[in-house]
C-alpha cells in the first residue's frame, strides 16, 4: 500500500543527552527517520534536549525543539504543532519511556503511535509480560522470579540458587542490573535495581554465566513479511552487557540448524509481541554444553545494535523501519544499494568486528570489571575478509596506541586473573596467555570465550614467531601476515624483537609490500555478496591471502 495520507504531522522523539548506552547511535537513526519522513511530504516535528546532534540541524525537521524531553513540554509541542502521530522508536529507551508515560497519563489520546503501539511496547519492555508471552508460544526463557519490593526480593534466592542475575525493568543499557554471587551482594543489588526501575520491577534469573550470546536484528511489516537483517554474536560469554562485549557479525559459531531455529523464534516473538511496522532486536543465549537455547529479551524499537547492523550490512534499518511505520511494506521499498526490494535478507561475505571503547582512566574509582550493566562510552567497527583481519583492524582503531594484539604482561598469575575477570583489555590478556604457554583449553576454562575465537587468536600469536627480517623478501609469508590483519607497525616491532635489532620502521614494511606487490584491494559492502549489481555501495580495504 502507498504511504498513509490520513496523518500529516509526525513527532520524532530524540534520545536526549549523550549517556552510556545512548549516544550517537540514536542520532543516526533519528536523522534517517526525519529525512525519510520529510522526503515523503510529512511535516516533521522533532524534540531533543541535546543540541550537539545532527538530527537537530535545521534542515532535517520542519520544526525542531531543543527542549527537555518531559511530558509537559511534549504536550505543549503536540498542541502547538497539531501533531497527528508520534514515532517513539528512534530515540532509544528515553523516547520509549516518555511516550509510554504520556500514554498512560492520557496525554496522547488523539495522537497515534507509529512503529510500535503501546501494547507491543508494554509486552516487550515489561519483563513479567514478556516472560508469560514466551511461555505461551513455547519459547524457553531463563528460570526467574519477579519482585516489586525489597522484602519479596529477599525471598527469591530460596528458589533460585546463587549466582543470580538481577535485571531492572524499563531501564537503559542494563541500568541497575548485575550479577550476585552471595546474599551480601544480592541485598545491595536488588536495592539498586528496584531504585533504577521506573516501575519498581526487578527480574531475578538463574545464572547463564558462560553461555554464548547472540542478537538478531529483525524487521517485520504489516503483511507479516519478516527478514533477519543481521545476526550478531558476542565474543564475551553471558555476564557481560552486549554494549561492553566485543561482537562479530554475522554470527560465526552457530550451526545452520541453530541459526534457523533462532531465526524462526525471532519471527515468532515479533508476531506474539505485535511488532508489525518496524525493526526490533531479539537477544538469545545458548548453552555450549548441551545446546539449550533461551530468549533473553527483545527491544520493540530500533536499538543501539541497529546502527551497527546497518553499517555492517549496508541495509538502512532506521529508514526502512520509518517507511514501514507510515504504511509501506517491505516489497514496496527499494534497496538503495542494489535497487532490489527491501524484502531481500542481506548477505555478507566478510566479518565485522565491534570493540567497545572505555575511559576508566577518567574515573579512577570506577570498578573496571564488566558486568550486565553497561560501562563503555563508544565503540569502533572494522571490516575484514576474516575474523583475524577485522579483529586486528578494530584494535588499531581504538586510539589507544595499539598496533594489534600488543603484549601487556608476561606474569602468568596476573594474566590468569585478568583472563578470568571480564575487563576491557581481556582479549589482549588472552593473547598474552598463549604467549606464556597456556593452551586453548586452558584459556577456555578461564574465560568461556568460544574456542572458535580462541583458535584464531592463537593462530595470530603463533604466527608472530615467524616474523623476522626475512619476511621483507618473502612475498607469500608477508601476504599471509597482512591477511591476518597485522599492521605494518606491528610487523616492524616483531622483526626488531625477534631479530634483536632496532632499525626496522613502519615505512620499511610499507616499502617492502609495495615492492612485492602486496597492496590493499577494496571490496564492496553491497548487502548481497555480489548477487546483484551494486549501484551505490561503500567499500572496505583488505589484503587477500592470495595474489589476484
Amino acid at each position: 500500500m502507498p504511504k498513509r495520507t490520513d496523518i500529516k504531522t509526525i513527532l520524532i522523539v530524540g534520545s536526549g543527552p549523550i549517556i552510556i548506552g545512548q549516544a550517537c547511535e540514536f542520532d543516526y537513526s533519528g536523522t534517517q527517520a526525519a529525512r525519510t519522513l520529510k522526503n515523503l511530504g510529512y511535516k516533521v516535528v522533532l524534540i531533543n534536549s541535546n543540541p550537539a546532534t545532527i538530527m537537530t540541524d535545521p534542515e532535517f525537521a520542519d520544526s525542531t525543539y531543543i527542549e527537555p524531553i518531559e511530558a509537559d513540554v511534549i504536550s505543549e509541542i503536540i498542541k502547538k504543532e497539531k501533531v497527528d502521530a508520534i514515532l517513539p522508536t528512534m530515540g532509544g529507551q528515553t523516547a520509549l519511556n516518555i511516550s509510554m508515560k504520556m500514554f498512560e497519563q492520557g496525554l496522547l489520546k488523539n495522537v497515534e503511535f507509529l512503529g510500535a503501539n503501546p501494547d507491543s511496547i508494554s509486552k516487550g519492555e515489561d519483563r513479567s509480560k514478556f516472560k508469560n508471552i514466551m511461555n505461551e508460544i513455547g519459547i524457553e526463557v531463563a528460570k526467574s522470579r519477579y519482585a516489586y519490593n525489597y522484602e519479596d526480593g529477599l525471598k527469591i534466592p530460596e528458589e533460585i540458587p546463587f549466582p543470580v542475575i538481577v535485571r531492572a525493568s524499563f531501564t537503559l543499557a542494563g541500568g541497575g542490573s548485575g550479577v550476585a554471587y552471595n546474599i551480601e551482594e544480592y541485598r545491595d543489588l536488588i536495592r539498586i535495581a528496584l531504585d533504577a526501575s521506573p516501575v519498581n520491577e526487578i527480574l531475578v534469573e538463574e545464572s547463564l554465566l558462560g553461555w554464548k550470546e547472540y542478537e538478531m536484528e529483525v524487521i517485520r511489516d504489516r503483511n507479516d513479511n519478516c527478514i533477519i537483517v543481521c545476526s550478531i554474536e558476542n565474543v564475551d560469554p553471558m555476564g557481560v552487557h552486549t554494549g561492553d562485549s566485543i561482537t562479530v557479525a554475522p554470527a560465526v559459531t552457530l550451526t545452520d540448524k541453530e541459526f534457523q531455529t533462532m531465526r524462526n523464534a525471532s519471527f515468532k516473538i515479533l508476531r506474539a509481541i505485535g511488532v508489525d511496522t518496524g525493526g526490533s532486536n531479539v537477544q538469545f543465549s545458548i548453552n555450549p554444553e548441551d545446546g539449550r537455547m533461551i530468549v533473553i529479551e527483545m527491544n520493540p524499537r530500533v536499538s543501539r545494535s541497529s546502527a551497527l547492523a546497518s553499517k555492517a550490512t549496508g541495509y538502512p534499518i532506521a529508514k526502512v523501519a520509518t517507511l514501514l511505520a507510515v504504511g509501506y511494506t517491505l516489497d514496496e521499498i527499494e534497496n538503495d544499494i542494489t535497487k532490489t526490494t527491501a524484502s531481500f535478507e542481506p548477505t555478507i561475505d566478510y566479518i565485522v568486528t565491534k570493540i567497545p571503547k572505555f575511559t576508566f582512566e577518567k574515573f579512577p574509582d570506577a570498578n573496571s570489571t564488566l558486568t550486565t550493566s553497561m560501562k563503555s562510552v563508544g565503540e569502533v567497527m572494522a571490516i575484514g575478509r576474516s575474523f583475524k583481519e577485522s579483529m586486528q583492524k578494530a584494535l588499531c582503531s581504538l586510539e589507544e596506541d595499539l598496533t594489534g594484539f600488543d603484549s601487556i604482561s608476561d606474569d602468568k598469575d596476573f594474566i590468569k586473573k585478568e583472563v578470568t575477570r571480564a575487563n576491557s583489555m581481556r582479549i589482549l590478556y588472552v593473547a598474552d596467555a598463549f604467549r606464556v604457554g597456556f593452551s586453548i583449553d586452558d584459556v577456555y576454562e578461564l574465560c568461556k570465550i568460544d574456542k572458535w575465537f580462541l583458535y584464531h587468536i592463537y593462530a595470530i600469536v603463533d604466527t608472530e614467531k615467524d616474523i623476522t627480517i626475512d619476511i621483507l623478501s618473502n612475498e607469500e609469508l608477508l601476504r599471509k601476515v597482512k591477511s591476518f590483519g597485522f599492521s605494518d607497525l606491528m610487523i616492524a616491532s616483531l622483526i626488531n624483537k625477534n631479530d634483536n635489532i632496532d632499525e626496522i620502521s613502519q615505512n620499511d614494511i610499507y616499502n617492502a609490500r609495495i615492492t612485492l606487490g602486496i597492496i590493499h584491494q577494496y571490496n564492496e559492502v553491497d548487502t548481497c555478496s555480489a548477487e546483484f549489481e551494486a549501484i551505490t555501495p561503500y567499500l572496505y580495504s583488505t589484503i587477500p591471502p592470495i595474489k589476484h
